[in-house]
Formats: C-alpha cells, structure tokens, sequence
C-alpha cells in the first residue's frame, strides 16, 4: 500500500508542482552531466571532448526531461493543456471566424437544451420527493357507452373506498384532486390551485414538512375527517413570509375553515398536473363540506384521481388484473344501489395503469406530441449549424494544408496533428456549449408560460440533467464538426501542399462541402414546409369561428363558500345579478347560462320519436338561457328562430338545436316542428323552432359533440347563477366593474368571478400556436445558417477561381457572364437540396397530419411560398460573391501567386 501512495504522491507534485521538479531535474541532470566531465577529465580527455563525450553519454537534456514526463503518465495531460492554449490563441487571432463559429453552436445547443428541458419535465422526470417512482402508476377506467369505448381517470370516492379494502398487489392507494378553489378570506380572497388529498398521499414520497406535520388517516377519516391544512412552500413565503408562527392560525379553504398544521418542503408539487398548488387539504373534508355526509355512497360522483404504489413482487399485469377485479366488485356494488348504472356485459368496466406523467398515459394530449416534434426539430437545427461549422471548418483546414505540410514535414506526426485539430474543435463546442446554456436560460423563460404553471422552476443552469445533455451535445457537436475537417488536413500530399500556389493548384470544389451544403438547404426545406404547415393551422385555428363571440363575451359566476340557498333564494339572486349587471357601462346584452363552453356542461337523455337510440349518433350539450340568450353569445340562427319573449314561462316547450344536430337525428328531413323529450321519455315535448350554428363546447375537434338550447325556465329548476355578459369598450376595466357591481349583492362568504370568455378558449389554441412559433423561430434560423453556408461556400470558390475567372475575362466573358456563372451554381445546390427537402417534408407528412387543423400537409401553396423564399435567400446569399467575382482586374488575377 505505501509504494502505490508514494506514486500517487509523486503524480500529484508532478501534475500541481511541475516548475519546481522541472527545476530539481534540472539540477539533477547537470550534476550527473558534470560528474561525468570529471570522469573523462581525469583519464586525461580534453575539457571540450569530455563534455561532448558525456552529452553522447547521457542524451540531450529535452529527451531526457521528456522520457521522465512519460515516466510520470502525464505527458498526455501537457500535450492536452498545450493544445488547449495554441487553439484558444489561434481562436483569439481570427475573431470574426470564431464569433461566427461560437454564435451558430449557441443558437443549435441552446435550443436543444432548452427542448431538452422541456420534454424532460413533461415526459421523463418523475415528480420531486416521489420515491421508488418506477413502481408508482396513476390508475385508467374504462368502459363502453353507447357503443364506444371510453376512458377516464375519474372516480368515486367509494370505488377508492372499494380499492382500498380489496386490492391484494397494491401496498398504498391514494386519491386525490387539484383543482382551483377560493382561499382566504374577504379582500385577500384569490382563487389558487388546491389538491385535495387522502393522507396515504404523501406516503408515496420521501418528503419531511418544512414546518409542523403532514396530515394523516386521524384527520382523513370518513365521513367528515378534520379541518385542517397544510400549506404549500411558495404560498407560504409569499402570504406568510415564511413565518414559524403560522402553525395553528386559521384560514379558509374553499368552504372550510381549516387550522394549519404543517408546511410543504420547497419544491414539492405532489402529483398535480393543473400548477403548484397552494395548500392541501384532506379529501374527506373537503367532500363532507362539497356533498354532506352522503359522499361516502355515492358512486355517481366521479371526481378523484387515483394513484397506487404496487409491491415489488408484482408485475404491471398481475396489478391491473388485480385493480380490475376489485373495480368490478365495485361496480356490482354500484349496480346494486343503482340500477340503472348498466350492466358488466354493456359496461364492460376495467383497469389500467400508466406513468405518474400524464404525457406518457393513454391521455396524452396535443401537447406533448408537438413538444416531441419541436424536440425533432431542435435536434434538425443542430444538425445544420454542425454542418454550417464543419464547412466552415473545412475551408480553414483548406486555407492551412501549407502550415499543416510544414508541421508534418517538421516531424508532427498525423495522429498528433489530428488531436491537436480536435481540440481545437472542442474548444469551439465548449464555447458555443456554454453561451447555448444562457440561449436555453433565456429560451426557457419564454417557453415556461406555454406549458407549466408561473411558480414552477425551469432553469436549465442549474438543472443536471439539462447540463449533462448540453455536455453530451457539446461533445457529439466537436466530434461532429471537427473529425472530418481534422482528418482531411491530415491526409494528401505532403510535397504538393508544400509546393502549391494560386498557379499550381488547379481549383476543385470540395465534395464534402457541397454535399454539407445540399443537406443543409434539405433540412431547412423541411423546416420551412412544417413552420407554413403551422403557420396556416394556426391561422385557421384563430379564423375559426367557435360558435358565440368570444372577443366580446365575458362570464361571470359565483362561488358561494358553503352558504346555502334555498330554490326561490336562488332564483331571486340570479334576478338581481341580472339587474344588477345591466347598470354596469359597457354591457350591452346579457344571459343566464346552465353551460359554459370549455367551463361546465351538462348532458340529460334525450328521445325523439321515430329514432332509437339516440345518444349513439353523437354527445349532445344541454345549452339554457333566458331570453337573450343567443343576442348575447352571438351565436347564429340558420333556419327557424330562437326562442326569447314569445316564449313565456309555462308556455308550450320549445328547443333550438345545433345544425349537426339536426344532420345527426333527422339525416335528410327538416328538423323544424320536430319533437324532442329531454330527462325523461314522459316528459312534454319540445319542439325544435330553430337551427343553429355548430359550436364548440369541449373540443375544438370533436365534429361528434353538438348543443341544444332551451329557455332557462323549461329546465324545472334554478340555473347556477353563472352569467355571459356582451359588451363594449374595455373589456378589462368592463369585467372589474362588473365583479365589483355583483359582489355587491352576494350573501355572507359568496364572491364573483368575471373572466373573459377567450380565456376558457384559447388554451384550446396552445399547441397550434406553440407549434407555429417554434417551427418559425427553428424554421428561420435553419435559412439563416443555410444563406451562411451557402454564403461562405461560394465565396471560398470565388477566392479559390480568382485566376480562372481572370482569365475568363481575359478572353472576353462580360461581367454578366461571370455573375450568372457564380450564380447557377449556387442555385444548382440550392435546386438539389429543394427536391431533397421537399420529398422529406411529404414523406414526414403523413406523421404531422393529425397535428394540423383543417389543413393539408400536402398544401401546394406552402411548398411554393417554401420554394420562393428558398430561392429568394438564395440570390441574396450568392449576390455578394458574385459581384466580387465579377470585379477580378484579369491583370491582377494573373499575376497572383
């Protein structure tokens, strides 16, 4: 053990203390050196033949000093550190080269970084604190309705119940919900996102609180478990400012008075997917305050998520045979309380399991498939600055195959002068690695607000994962743009390189150049064609008219926080919100409303005689109104009329119905003077007075999902006092002047909300518009480096021909001539990578197709505008070299060594 610490010792002085031994080897060598004058000395060998007689003996003093550095197995290190200094010089002393170099790396590593970052959060990283994640699983139901195959992963608080005492393969099942919920109390009141939790939730993570406890089964219990609450990090520094005294205050959830008894750990989020909640709340009191004591029985509540942690023994398999099992126990004891819940043959009820990450589960949404494209995309835009640099770095290798001659005719050996190469390489990767990770820092800020909640952490600088992807990519982009360029400069002829001169060297372009070049131009053709493909969704998407004016709509509804109203209390506040809204400036129509597009919608049976089943020919929304109901929302009559003052309470029922509707129930025949029963198939009938326009309730996608309209009064019961308010003028200071208006006439606890209407619609927008912006971003960059390419490549042959061309000249070839010759033969590369490009965009198409709205991916209009613009940037990229190409003095050129 000691020698191998002494040579560990003597490695180390050698590596941090290398001046001082060079100095000891120094003195030692000259001793031994003179030691051996002497010896000749006294044999009577002359002073001047002795000393020549010894350094014959002994070597020179750099050999020796070298084989002692190899001795130390450092000397790999030394040539490292030298070659790092000698590109960093040569780097210094071509600035514009090296900006140019550093910049594009930047922009193609800082955008896959950032992509990284994302695509990690949504799909691979598991939530913090959540221990053993690979064997916790977020739990699917599915069934049949009417013919179709369904899935959710809502459930009944005793189907939880249910699981809890029959799953055999699950150590902990938990359930939980977050959704957003008054908190506080009057002024201070703000609507925040709060999950509500049974307590063997937080056994699925290794988290300690901050302050005082979690909450646990004593205050989980059924029916009406405790009132108590624990707060989350961020809410507790920003309310509280992080004060200890907080524990034991009062503060009101929802319509719960709770005591807190604990605060969450930074960072912790839980399993919510909906923002950083702000607190935590058990889910028995939560649903004791919601539904009273019945909530334990009642199946019809679908409402909570579940998630379990299987036993390690158990496979994914044996655990959703075992969920399932149990989840049709559970549905027998439904069934027996309900018999109209269906039967197991029709419902055919059962269970899956997937990731805790809701973008890697069978109801991965649009956004995740176009973050895994954008992703694609990131890594295509690398793909193009390392070809933009390795041209680059080829044309400098070329310009340096005279030095590189030299050093190999010096002694360098091939191998050697590659290294040296690479690291020069490296060094232009690690610089343009690390001013990507201020790109992806500054990136990822704006790229936050599309995907996760303000409070949430993206920072990709002090993120490992992010950092080891950017030293992964940083490392693949040196090899990428420098092996080729490294190995090119160390191979050819070493007496020709030595010899050549503007008159030996006949011009030839580089194959490898032109062919980076082609897959350049390739890729951003592709690029282009999907950011046009985006570009027009998007569009579409914002010309699309959803059905009701959503830019002069605004919705107002109220929160009553546990204070109860009888049916006639009810009725009368809708009256005077109505009245109340009516003297707010700038509204113009108003309505009650029992569903609100993208915000709440119900769904009641319906029959028509004449047709069976009709709940198979589509979904049909219930939409109920008073009497301006359709002036407010501006949604169109086709056919009939709408219904409003001819309609009295107690009159004869009417219903209007949307015009899929109409196609779906009565294919072919006039809807008009049709009968409809809703709720019941004995209830009076309704009949359809009006057509009107298709809307959108759910989805901007769904052609399945129509609405039907009732007056407010036909439903047989108050409507929730949810408001749609038309106006004008601003709508910001309209909405706060009407939440201040109605709050007036509020009871006890109750507040309002005023929203715009686009703000429930245009999250609907979110992967179309983040798709067109990153495409677009992504897209131009790609033409930009594309232009530099190209750019750089014609004028390098433009340098390169100076002599040819003045010669051409000299005989007689007109500026013209020479300018079309730099030209077309630009443009022949250009034409080569826009066939390549555009056969690439058609073959990826049929994969982009469902991320388009109401758009081809084969649109001829996109791959033209792509050609045009591709060809534009062309002759600008070639304009340039050609005009200097075109002003070559033939005198000059032809004296030019």
């Amino acid at each position: 053990m000691t020698p191998l610490l002494n040579d560990l010792r003597y490695r180390l002085r050698a590596l941090f203390r290398r001046d001082t031994m060079d100095r000891e080897m120094d003195a030692e060598f000259r001793f031994h050196l003179d030691k051996e004058v002497e010896k000749h000395v006294r044999a009577g060998v002359p002073p001047d033949e002795a000393r020549r007689l010894a350094r014959a003996s002994f070597g020179t003093f750099e050999g020796t000093r070298d084989e002692t550095r190899d001795a130390r197995g450092l000397m790999w290190l030394e040539q490292m550190v030298h070659d790092v200094r000698y590109s960093l010089r040569g780097l210094a002393a071509r600035p514009m080269f090296t900006g140019g170099v550093v910049l594009t790396l930047a922009l193609g590593i800082g955008a896959n970084a950032t992509m990284f970052g994302i695509m990690d959060r949504m799909l691979f990283r598991a939530p913090p604190f959540l221990r053993d994640h690979g064997t916790v699983h977020r739990l699917y139901n599915h069934y049949m309705l009417n013919g179709e195959s369904r899935i959710e992963r809502n459930l009944a608080f005793p189907v939880y119940l249910d699981f809890l005492r029959t799953s055999e393969a699950t150590e902990a099942v938990a359930a939980f919900q977050t959704r957003e919920l008054p908190v506080g109390e009057g002024e201070d009141t703000r609507e925040m996102s709060v999950t509500v939790a049974s307590a063997s939730y937080f056994s699925l993570f290794d988290a300690r609180p901050a302050l005082g406890r979690f909450f646990d089964a004593s205050d989980d219990s059924v029916p009406a478990g405790q009132d108590v609450v624990v707060l989350g990090h961020g809410y507790w520094q920003s309310r509280f400012g992080g004060r200890t005294d907080v524990i034991g205050q009062r503060l009101r959830v929802g319509r719960t008075p709770a005591t807190i008894i604990g605060v969450a750990p930074e960072g912790f989020v839980g399993l919510s997917d909906q923002g950083v909640p702000a607190v935590y709340l058990p889910i028995t009191a939560f649903a004791f305050s919601m539904r009273g004591p019945a909530y334990p029985r009642g199946y019809g509540w679908s409402w909570l998520e579940l998630a379990v942690r299987r036993k390690p023994d158990v496979s994914i398999a044996a655990l959703e045979a075992d969920l399932t099992a149990s989840y049709i126990a559970s549905f027998r004891r439904a069934a027996a309380i309900a018999p109209n819940v269906g039967t197991l043959e029709t419902v055919r009820p059962r269970v899956t399991v997937g990731p805790v990450q809701l973008a890697r589960g069978p109801q991965a949404g649009r956004d995740s498939r176009v973050v895994t494209w954008i992703a694609g995309v990131a890594f295509i835009v690398l793909l193009i600055a390392c070809a933009n640099v390795a041209n680059l770095q080829l044309s400098r290798a070329i310009s340096r195959q005279r030095e590189v001659a030299v050093r190999l005719a010096l002694g360098v050996s091939r191998g050697r002068l590659v290294r040296q190469l690479l690291t020069e390489s490296l060094c232009l990767a690690i610089l343009g690695g690390t001013t990507g990770l201020l790109v992806a820092r500054w990136g990822s800020v704006g790229l936050r607000s599309f995907f996760f909640n303000a409070e949430e952490s993206l920072s990709v600088v002090t993120d490992v994962r992010t950092l080891v992807f950017a030293g992964v990519a940083t490392t693949l982009v040196a090899l990428l743009t420098g092996l080729v360029p490294a190995l090119q400069a160390g191979s050819g002829d070493l007496a020709a390189a030595l010899k050549s001169g503007a008159r030996e060297g006949n011009y030839r372009r580089s194959r490898t150049r032109t062919a980076l070049l082609v897959l350049q131009a390739t890729l951003s053709v592709a690029l282009l064609v999907g950011a046009g493909l985006f570009v027009r969704s998007l569009r579409n998407v914002r010309d699309f008219r959803m059905g009701y004016d959503t830019e002069r709509l605004l919705f107002a509804t109220v929160n009553f926080r546990g204070v109860r109203l009888s049916d006639e209390e009810q009725s009368g506040l809708a009256s005077r919100l109505l009245s109340a809204a009516r003297e707010v400036p700038g509204v113009e129509k108003l309505t009650l409303a029992a569903s609100v597009p993208f915000w709440s919608n119900e769904g009641r049976g319906l029959w028509v005689p004449g047709v069976d089943s009709v709940q198979t020919r589509g979904r049909f929304i219930l939409q109920a109104g008073s009497t301006d109901y359709f002036a407010t929302t501006g949604t169109r009559i086709l056919r009939g009329r709408a219904f409003g003052e001819s309609d009295p309470e107690g009159g004869a029922h009417v219903i209007v119905v949307s015009e899929g509707m109409a196609q779906a129930i009565w294919p072919g025949e006039d809807a008009l003077g049709k009968c409809v029963r809703i709720s019941e198939p004995t209830a009076p009938c309704a009949t359809v007075i009006g057509v009107a326009e298709e809307v959108r309730i759910r989805l901007l996608v769904d052609d399945r999902e129509h609405a039907y309209y009732v007056p407010a009064w036909q439903l047989g019961e108050p409507i929730y006092p949810q408001v749609l308010v038309r106006i004008s003028g601003d709508r910001a200071a309209v909405a706060e002047a009407l939440r201040r208006r109605l709050q007036r006439e509020l009871p006890g606890a109750s507040y309002a909300t005023v929203v715009p209407m686009n703000s429930l619609t245009d999250p609907q927008q979110r992967s179309w518009r983040f798709g067109a912006t990153m495409f677009v971003a992504f897209g131009a960059l790609a033409l930009v480096l594309a232009a530099i390419g190209l750019y750089s490549l014609i004028a390098y042959d433009v340098a390169q021909r100076t002599r040819e061309l003045g010669v051409r000249m000299a005989l007689g070839a007109s500026v013209p001539d020479v300018m079309g010759l730099v030209v077309r033969g630009g443009l022949r590369l250009v034409t080569v990578g826009l066939v390549l490009g555009a056969g690439l965009a058609l073959w990826g198409s049929k994969w982009m197709e469902d991320l388009m709205f109401r758009q081809s991916p084969r649109d001829p209009m996109v791959f033209g505008m792509v050609t045009i613009l591709l060809f534009a940037v062309a002759l600008i990229a070639t304009a340039g070299p050609a005009y200097r190409a075109a002003r070559v003095d033939p005198n000059v050129a032809l004296r030019s060594d």
